[in-house]
């Protein structure tokens, strides 16, 4: 199996922490009946790691689906290398530690670790366009 095909699995698995962590802190704000019901009435903001893990969950879901292109598009077209796979494991890695950075509220190195992130899809995306 290409590698950048196992990434792709591992992301998924990222992506239910995302979902997690930020239900798991929304539920302990408000409470266990509001998980289980029509979440229709109006609520108090979040807290503050609250909202910083939906802001992360959102984050991920902005490129996740470049990610998801490019990985892929590159083994239909044949194109996957070693720097496809660095360029993957790049955006993967990065895209781990970014959660707990921006659930602690690290700002700067938070914005560096993105950028490596996305260093990585170009790396992929690169190969798969030329």
């Amino acid at each position: 199996m290409a590698v950048e095909l196992k990434i792709l699995a591992w992301s998924c698995l990222l992506l239910l922490v995302h979902i997690f962590a930020a239900a798991h802190i929304k539920t302990r704000q408000y409470g266990t009946k509001w998980n289980m019901g029509a979440r229709d009435e109006e609520l108090p903001p979040l807290n503050a790691v609250g909202g910083r893990l939906v802001r992360a969950q959102a984050n991920f879901l902005e490129t996740y689906p470049i990610a998801i292109i490019t990985l892929l598009g590159v083994v239909v077209a044949g194109k996957t290398s070693d720097m496809t796979a660095v360029g993957g494991w790049l955006w993967l890695g990065a895209r781990i530690i970014y959660l707990p950075l921006y659930g602690m509220g690290i700002p700067a190195l938070r914005t560096l670790v993105h950028l490596a992130s996305l260093v990585g899809l170009g790396l992929v995306f690169q190969a798969l366009v030329s």
